[in-house]
């Protein structure tokens, strides 16, 4: 397998949802894969799945000015993956905390949720108590105490596997996150949406060097799960 990033002919147009090719347009993982050298696809080997969940997810959900926010990033996501088993965990652990204080009610018990289960998880993983709370997770909460209180019963009567959170649970948060923000009573969501983009492929980037995990290129990374997409997608 080659590992050549390679640089358009020329720069096709953001655009939501898939295409047959650059020249009917690009969405944001789309335009990741070109340059990566892969064949065109909006799920590509280079990038870190659940990151390119939220990035095809953002790419569709804000408008035509803002997504062109969105193209000095893509080149930030080619080579982005790792094989620490944090990085899933964490990536739905911070979407759900920038949604939570600001999506509407009918949101807010799923991202609650969300911020649980991620919390734990990261807890199991570093050998901390499981209904030990970051400081951020608190204040998030707290600003939404009936959605905790709901979410904390939930939890309660269900079980979750790390493995299966992996693979379903922190896609579904972020699939939640990303779409109440968009929804969300503020006068910025598309902003908030660019800026979480850009939190969560500087914070997997720290975080696969903090730990030890390899930010690695197409050849010497791990698969990992795909991710399936969401229901009212585009995809």
């Amino acid at each position: 397998m080659t590992n050549r990033s390679r640089t358009p002919d020329f720069m096709p147009t953001l655009s939501p949802g898939r295409h047959r090719s650059p020249r009917k347009g690009a969405c944001f993982m789309e335009m990741a894969s070109y340059l990566a050298g892969e064949k065109w696809s909006d799920h590509p080997q280079c990038t870190h799945p659940l990151v390119a969940a939220m990035a095809r997810e953002i790419n569709d959900r804000v408008g035509d000015r803002m997504r062109q926010d969105l193209v000095p990033l893509i080149p930030s996501v080619v080579g982005l993956v790792s094989d620490d088993v944090r990085v899933d965990a964490w990536i739905a652990r911070e979407a759900a905390l920038t949604a939570l204080p600001i999506v509407s009610m009918s949101s807010q018990r799923a991202v609650a949720v969300g911020v649980l289960r991620s919390e734990a998880v990261l807890n199991a993983l570093d050998g901390r108590s499981a209904d030990e709370l970051t400081p951020r997770a608190k204040e998030a909460l707290a600003q939404a105490p009936e959605a905790e209180r709901w979410a904390r019963e939930f939890i309660g009567v269900t079980s979750g596997r790390r493995d299966a959170f992996v693979k379903r649970g922190a896609p579904a948060v972020v699939h939640h996150a990303v779409a109440g923000i968009s929804r969300a009573c503020v006068s910025d969501p598309e902003k908030r949406l660019v800026d979480l983009l850009n939190h969560t492929i500087d914070g997997v980037r720290q975080l696969s060097a903090t730990s030890g995990s390899q930010v690695a290129n197409r050849e010497t990374a791990s698969p990992t799960s795909a991710v399936e997409p969401a229901k009212d997608s585009l995809r």
